[in-house]
């Protein structure tokens, strides 16, 4: 597992307040809104404050924002093409 999938799983962890999760319990493509992880769009916008504050990166359109926060690992590939 890369660095950043790890520090993002951490990062989602602590930014949401998901207590009741470790990291092992997220794979990197888990659907984080729906069923597995289960976020809502409250946690969307965290997820858009983490992104624009530790990587410098800023989504605004939605339809973006739907397809990068799919998943652990199409936010660490978003990041890897955007840094």
């Amino acid at each position: 597992m890369s660095n950043l999938r790890q520090e993002l799983k951490k990062q989602i962890i602590e930014q949401l307040n998901l207590e009741d999760l470790e990291i092992t319990d997220i794979n990197d493509n888990d659907e984080l809104f729906g069923d597995e992880i289960g976020l809502d769009s409250i946690d969307a916008l965290e997820l858009i404050v983490l992104l624009e504050k530790e990587y410098g990166i800023k989504i605004t359109d939605p339809k973006e924002g739907k397809e990068v926060f799919y998943s652990v690992e199409t936010m660490a590939s978003y990041i890897e093409k955007h840094s």
